[in-house]
């Protein structure tokens, strides 16, 4: 643990972090990829050009100063960032690259004001945050390879089956090339992907969601092409650029975002493709006896995915209900939409369980702040949510204050 000296230093330094944080990030960021391009495929580089890492990151440091005497506080972050790290394979060599580069911003941001004595409290603390995600990983790393299937860092898996779900979302299964067997999972986890795409000077790495669950044969994700999207940068190449007998490269399957030991009803409500990791869930708890009901919301039926996979797993302990927000006359027809327009707490109320359950949610951005707003809004207690964003979670809380 650092030094009492140190902690007081650097606990002092948190009004500049507060009012500085977002320009030390930024200028971080932007030495680091100068100094070693080679790193800029662990990030998403559509987060770095809108702001929102160097945001989250900052604020990262700025929990990280106020908290340096009292890390129990942190170890619930900790432990989210050491899985999202083990996903995308970090090792211990590029934890100084970091540290080096953070010490050059906060001297490059603050210029005089980050005196040499500053500088060497903030090396001291760095290093010992570093140690504690260098453990952190290493154990996820060595429990993962002790799994059925296990590996570290990347292996290469072929395109055994590509699938079209709806007009926008297709399914790519995948075997391991090396005829291993696959690697154990949870419901609700994912993988990280890596794809070198034509044109482009570095490679790509992006989180995907597994959507099934059960199956032995091979692992399962579902995409979403999103024409014009800068973010769709990786899910456009797969779903124009990869086919059948291609071959990617993918990490472990990890996250937290997973079905919690308990015997009390669920709720699982999805926003678009947001389906991909509950379907998982819904699979794994429909070999239980807890009460589910899952919420799928969708523009309507030519967009939704898994409409008839769903369907069978409906009994007297499964509900689905269907949202859609512009629904087709033939959804209308047919009975396939159970509420139109966009989801309220009125429909929430209406198919909430009467007792307490646990709520798992996932979807683009816009959507998971409505749904968080209206758990909120319902007095549903925080240790009954939990959510998948493939983004800085940060971003979620910080969005439904300004909503």
């Amino acid at each position: 643990m650092a030094s009492t000296k140190t902690i007081e230093i650097v606990k002092s330094t948190v009004p500049v972090l507060k009012e500085h944080g977002e320009a030390i990030t930024r200028a971080f960021y932007k030495r680091l990829f100068k100094k070693h391009p080679e790193l800029r495929n662990i990030f998403n580089m559509t987060h770095q050009t809108q702001g929102s890492q160097p945001k989250v990151l900052a604020n990262a440091i700025f929990q990280y100063a106020t908290y340096i005497d009292q890390l129990e506080m942190l170890s619930g972050a900790v432990n989210a960032i050491a899985h999202k790290h083990s996903s995308l394979s970090i090792t211990p060599e590029m934890y100084p690259i970091v540290g080096e580069n953070l010490l050059e911003a906060i001297k490059e941001v603050l210029g005089a004001a980050a005196t040499p004595e500053i500088i060497d409290a903030w090396a001291e603390a760095y290093s010992d945050l570093a140690k504690i995600f260098i453990r952190a990983e290493e154990a996820i790393y060595q429990k993962n390879e002790n799994k059925n299937g296990g590996f570290r860092g990347k292996k290469t898996f072929k395109v055994v089956d590509k699938v079209v779900e709806s007009e926008i979302i297709t399914s790519f299964y995948l075997q391991p090339m090396d005829g291993s067997c696959l690697p154990e999972y949870l419901p609700g986890q994912y993988i990280a992907l890596t794809v070198a795409i034509p044109g482009h000077d570095h490679l790509h790495t992006r989180n995907y969601s597994l959507s099934d669950y059960g199956n032995f044969d091979s692992l399962r994700i579902s995409v979403k092409k999103e024409p014009g999207n800068p973010e769709g940068i990786v899910s456009n190449y797969l779903h124009e650029e990869i086919h059948v007998g291609d071959t990617i490269n993918i990490g472990m399957p990890s996250g937290e975002f997973v079905l919690k030991q308990s015997e009390s009803p669920v709720v699982l409500i999805a926003g678009g493709v947001g389906i991909t990791p509950l379907i998982s869930m819904l699979k794994a708890l429909s070999e239980t006896q807890r009460k589910v009901v899952l919420i799928q919301c969708a523009i309507n039926s030519s967009t939704q995915a898994f409409s008839e996979e769903i369907k069978q797993y409906i009994n007297d302990s499964i509900k689905v209900v269907n949202v859609f927000s512009e629904p087709l006359l033939d959804d209308i027809e047919k009975n396939r939409v159970d509420f139109k327009g966009i989801l309220t707490e009125e429909i929430l109320k209406e198919v909430w369980p009467q007792e307490t359950p646990d709520v798992y949610f996932c979807g683009p951005k816009g959507f998971m702040v409505c749904v968080l707003r209206l758990l909120d809004e319902m007095g549903t207690k925080e240790e009954n949510i939990y959510f998948e964003f493939f983004g800085p979670s940060e971003e979620l809380r910080l969005e439904e204050t300004l909503v």
